[in-house]
């Protein structure tokens, strides 16, 4: 299998400032083109340490691809430093100049020597245009391996390996492996329960076959690949273990594919049976309600939801009657079952669900710490509450609770007589 290296450049990664979401996305990218992404290195705004790093990548991988350190300011040195690395000077690009004078003339902007200064490249490279931004993207050969050196805004960087780079690796690297993958998304269940059900499916979990475990406060999303010479062949390993961890993963798995999201998935089956929803959140402060509203379409099956923070607004908003906050409590069984049915009679929702909890990091009792949350469905005729209790982390426990909430839904919606993390359901 052929080895890439990924090459990060830029201060702002190092001290956190920006995410290096780049490194990710051209792993699972490179890995689905047949390369075995070896390393990936962050590197500082520093000509003696790009230098040597690419000359040793050079050495050791058939491909390197950089981002980052193509921008017009006197930081982004990547370019001059490639120049130097292959012994060549650098040339005006025309192309790409009639680009940025076009970039900078439909906004209204001045050309600044620094934006012209973008035209230029090393006289060895075959410059990858970049429609999308000012910044080319360039290719190099040296004795049989190969450099790609792209720019760092996310975007653009994944226009250029999509439209350019793909084709450069098609051209130069005909012996590849094929590697395809699919993605299964599963809530409610323990990444440690998990495993051990897939662990059964041993037998088809070898040979080029490969299983990955991705957990995050929403659920845990299994990555499945397999390898083959061919995409046909590779793709044939691969439907084999979705059929078996299909039957597997059972009620547990709610879709396929790494975009697909649970909110998704509870908007299309609200859909599906015309059914509408609306939400009473007190601790998620409305994270379940923009969960929804991400969705395409949300106003098919979203009614709209209200963020009753405080207990007045409780009472007030969605009718919980005072009595119940002074004798239970606002983070209670009792209190998010008034909230879910007081936001499905005020909205007219089929499904009526709400969240009051301890979000933490504060606020915890001996009888209620922190990481609490009381959850209320109210479905027809039907209403009942769960109770979670996650962690101290404020935002991870806005997560887990969407999650819940959401995952009920989706089981309510399936007629699935079992509830997430086997949380037993307190009815009135």
């Amino acid at each position: 299998m052929k080895k890439a290296h990924i090459v990060s450049i830029g201060n702002e990664l190092l001290i956190g400032d920006t995410v290096n979401t780049n490194a990710s996305w051209m792993g699972s990218f490179l890995t689905e083109m047949g390369f075995y992404v070896e390393r990936v290195f962050i590197l500082p705004d520093d000509r003696l340490l790009i230098y040597s790093q690419l000359s040793e990548s050079l050495r050791s991988a058939d491909l390197t691809i950089t981002t980052g350190g193509l921008g017009p300011t006197h930081d982004d040195i990547t370019k001059v430093v490639v120049a130097d690395l292959f012994g060549c000077g650098m040339k005006r690009d025309e192309r790409v100049l009639r680009h940025i004078e076009g970039i900078f003339s439909d906004r209204g902007l001045a050309l600044s020597a620094s934006n012209v200064e973008q035209a230029m490249v090393p006289e060895i490279c075959d410059v990858l245009f970049n429609s999308r931004g000012t910044a080319p993207g360039m290719w190099f050969e040296k004795e049989g391996r190969y450099l790609a050196v792209l720019p760092g805004v996310p975007h653009e960087m994944k226009h250029l390996m999509r439209d350019e780079v793909q084709k450069k690796i098609a051209e130069h690297f005909h012996e590849t492996e094929v590697w395809v993958s699919d993605y299964f998304k599963t809530a409610g269940i323990p990444e440690s329960t998990l495993s051990d059900q897939v662990g059964n499916l041993e037998q088809y979990i070898s040979n080029g076959v490969g299983v990955a475990y991705l957990p995050n406060p929403g659920g845990v999303t299994i990555r499945i690949s397999a390898s083959g010479e061919t995409h046909e062949q590779a793709s044939d390993k691969l439907m084999t273990l979705k059929q078996k961890l299909q039957q597997t993963i059972g009620h547990y798995l709610y879709g396929c594919g790494k975009e697909t999201a649970l909110s998704a998935v509870v908007g299309e089956l609200l859909q599906e049976r015309s059914m509408k929803i609306a939400l009473a959140e007190s601790c998620t402060g409305g994270f379940v309600s923009n969960e929804l509203t991400n969705i395409p379409g949300s106003s098919n099956f979203f009614l709209g939801g209200i963020v009753s923070y405080s207990n007045a607004s409780k009472t007030s908003l969605l009718g919980v009657n005072p009595e119940t906050i002074e004798r239970f409590g606002a983070v209670s069984k009792e209190t998010a079952l008034e909230m879910a049915s007081g936001v499905s009679r005020r909205f007219g929702a089929d499904v009526g669900i709400s969240a009051t909890g301890i979000a933490g990091p504060g606020g915890g009792s001996s009888d209620k710490p922190v990481g609490s949350v009381w959850m209320g469905f109210k479905t027809g005729e039907k209403l009942f509450a769960l109770k979670g209790q996650f962690g101290p982390d404020r935002h991870v426990n806005k997560q887990r609770t969407a999650m819940v909430l959401l995952e009920t839904v989706r089981r309510e919606l399936l007629g699935l007589d079992s509830y997430p993390y086997e949380l037993k359901p307190w009815f009135p």
